[in-house]
């Protein structure tokens, strides 16, 4: 069971080594990256990959770690109760299984998603190491413990948005997503543009790297952002002396697509006035 570039999704080396290397050890592999460098995807790339289901959790800054295992509605029972329901005699009509559940009783294997970990409160983690650890939980309503049929694969995905706990670290294989070179992003560009010119593909990445180291940017454009803007080049029929001719005029063509927040926007609106004053 080994994981490898697909069709629509381009893993570097270093990607396809840390699945392959959690899968092996049976550990949750952590992947952290910026935003829309493709974490969330990989999961998606995973199981299509490797011909297993999937299972999301998508993790809020409300979301209880309990949640994941099961919820039960003691008010749905006790409404059910006062109206003489007969279901009232029987807990298991109310507990609510969670998505760690039904990742554990699958017949199958499964690759398991727990989505932007970092969004929920800081215990959230900690409230999981031994369920995700030891594969199993208790549920206190029916006296029965939950085991995994079959360990499933648990890709977690952070932000980085706040610092995740050393004990939760240590059970976990970890992967920096870092930001693709341009080598790199050609291959991601063939997969979404197949067939886009040459020219016109690196006078835009070109230009889309600059944006990118250029200092005092609050906002760094993304890969899923640089897909989006060239989208729009190509659905503008857009040239690659367009392009250059935008860069030392004014802002980048259909720079919506990259620049999030007036801030950024300003600040290249500045360096253009710079530029034509420099004249």
């Amino acid at each position: 069971m080994q994981f490898t570039s697909t069709d629509s999704y381009v893993a570097t080396a270093d990607l396809e080594i840390a699945v392959n290397a959690a899968i092996t050890l049976q550990r949750p592999l952590l992947v952290k990256g910026e935003p829309g460098t493709g974490k969330t995807e990989l999961a998606r790339q995973v199981s299509a990959s490797l011909g297993l289901r999937m299972i999301e959790w998508h993790v809020k800054s409300t979301t209880r770690a309990q949640q994941g295992l099961y919820e039960y509605d003691a008010v749905s029972r006790l409404r059910d109760s006062q109206l003489g329901d007969e279901r009232v005699h029987d807990v298991r009509n109310y507990i609510r299984k969670g998505k760690l559940w039904e990742a554990f009783e699958a017949e199958e294997r499964v690759v398991l998603l727990i989505d932007e970990i970092d969004k929920a409160d800081i215990e959230f983690p900690n409230d999981l190491l031994q369920e995700l650890d030891r594969m199993e939980f208790h549920v206190y309503e029916t006296g029965e413990t939950v085991r995994a049929r079959l360990r499933p694969i648990v890709i977690i995905t952070s932000n980085n948005e706040k610092e995740l706990p050393d004990a939760f670290l240590r059970r976990c294989f970890f992967h920096y997503i870092r930001f693709p070179d341009i080598e790199t992003l050609k291959k991601i560009v063939a997969v979404h543009h197949p067939g886009i010119k040459e020219s016109l593909l690196t006078t835009a990445l070109t230009q889309f790297l600059e944006i990118r180291e250029q200092p005092g940017l609050k906002k760094k454009p993304s890969t899923s952002e640089v897909i989006d803007w060239l989208k729009l080049l190509l659905a503008e029929d857009l040239t690659a002396e367009d392009l250059r001719q935008s860069a030392t005029n004014a802002l980048p063509k259909l720079h919506g697509a990259l620049l999030k927040n007036e801030q950024d926007v300003h600040l290249f609106e500045r360096l253009a006035f710079m530029a034509r004053r420099g004249r």
